[in-house]
């Protein structure tokens, strides 16, 4: 029988001749593990109650996406970047569309750049409330998950208001937006934002000095900091190891030097230090969503570049020009300079970039995909060796991946 695609077997765990026999186990968790948040499978060795290895398998929920993307026009990869991490997949669409942009030297009006910012900001909140959630969950706080999940449904309700979609928005694409912001979404995000700084004090009231999620937390999967940069890890569990790395401020781009916020640092690089982190992030994109509400630009919504671009509908009705140009996007897509690009962006999981390549016809040559929570799963089994096994989900949880931005 093939052993193509198999777990190698851990090794025998080394025995103290003084102590006699040993005996380990060796514990399967997941892929359908309610804790391991998606089909992930992790094999343990168990010493007792202490894990003395951990190895992840990956590949359960593989989709092919950077496969898929050569075989179709450049427009159109942008529905593939929302199924990668479908927490954030305005972060995925822009991430995409930037290298795309750059190749051909597009130039984005003010307005698209402020509601990309806007929108993206809106989504890591939407992230971060579904992973505290989710993480408070798992730790016992049931209370914490119905009030975080209250307010992700806010956040689902107004990206249905822009484009018509809760999750798949596919709403950031090549040249802008893909339709103009519609009547009264300066009033439905207004009152969101009125209302969130309230309820993320609950969150804490709820969190922050409950002595059993400190103990559930505080000191539990700590990680250096050069070892979490040894491991190519990025985003939230950096931060809170003590680095000041954000690429809204270190790389700003879609006009992000333009806004004024902090990058929360905590140096304690445990558990407890992530969620500190991720909790002054959502009060971080709440005032840049402040920002972009009240200073949001007049003009255009898109580019002006109408063999990119698809036209306005109701110039299709009145303009042959328009037409024609509608029907060979539609049916030819466009081309793109040949050369490569790489753009990389913040998303709430941290450093998430695309590499397109292409060789100067309509479909992409190559897009390959650096993705946060691949990053993020390399310090699995250093996060977990030497644990108790009734930490090893609250160190899950605090790396705060998703499987679709891993088996790609």
């Amino acid at each position: 029988m093939s052993d193509y695609g198999q777990t190698p077997p851990l090794e025998p765990a080394a025995q103290d001749p003084s102590a006699g026999s040993t005996r380990r186990m060796v514990l399967n968790m997941g892929p359908q593990h309610p804790s391991t948040h998606g089909v992930l499978r992790i094999l343990l060795e168990l010493d007792g109650e202490i894990i003395t290895n951990a190895q992840p398998e990956i590949g359960f929920l593989h989709t092919g996406i950077e496969k898929q993307a050569e075989a179709l026009g450049w427009q159109q990869v942008v529905t593939l970047t929302d199924r990668m991490d479908y927490l954030t997949n305005l972060s995925n669409n822009l991430a995409y569309v930037l290298p795309v942009e750059r190749l051909l030297g597009l130039e984005i009006p003010p307005k698209a750049q402020w509601l990309r910012v806007l929108l993206c900001e809106l989504s890591r909140i939407n992230s971060h409330a579904v992973w505290l959630g989710t993480h408070a969950l798992d730790l016992g706080a049931m209370t914490v998950f119905f009030y975080c999940f209250r307010e992700r449904e806010d956040i689902l309700r107004i990206f249905e208001m822009f484009s018509g979609q809760r999750l798949m928005t596919s709403y950031i694409r090549i040249g802008g937006v893909a339709l103009e912001p519609p009547r009264g979404w300066q009033k439905a995000v207004g009152k969101f934002i009125r209302g969130l700084s309230s309820k993320i004090d609950e969150y804490e009231d709820l969190l922050t000095k409950n002595p059993i999620f400190l103990q559930r937390t505080q000191g539990v999967g700590h990680l250096s900091l050069e070892r979490l940069l040894d491991l190519g890890v990025t985003g939230p569990m950096i931060r809170a190891a003590g680095l000041q790395w954000d690429i809204r401020k270190s790389e700003p781009y879609s006009s992000y030097e333009k806004f004024d916020f902090d990058v929360p640092v905590f140096h304690e690089g445990d558990v407890y230090a992530r969620f500190r982190v991720r909790v002054e992030e959502m009060r971080q994109s709440l005032r840049i969503v402040q920002q972009a509400l009240e200073g949001m630009p007049e003009g255009p919504w898109k580019a002006d570049a109408p063999h990119v671009v698809l036209p306005d509908r109701e110039k299709m009705k009145t303009q042959m020009e328009a037409l024609i140009y509608h029907f060979k996007i539609v049916t030819e897509g466009f081309r793109v300079p040949a050369g490569d690009a790489y753009v990389p962006v913040e998303s709430p999981r941290g450093e998430i970039g695309f590499l397109a390549v292409s060789d100067g016809t309509s479909k992409p040559l190559r897009v390959f995909m650096r993705t946060p929570s691949f990053g993020n799963l390399q310090c699995l089994t250093p996060l977990f060796e030497g644990r108790l096994i009734a930490d090893s989900i609250a160190c899950l949880g605090s790396m705060d991946f998703v499987l679709g931005d891993v088996d790609r």
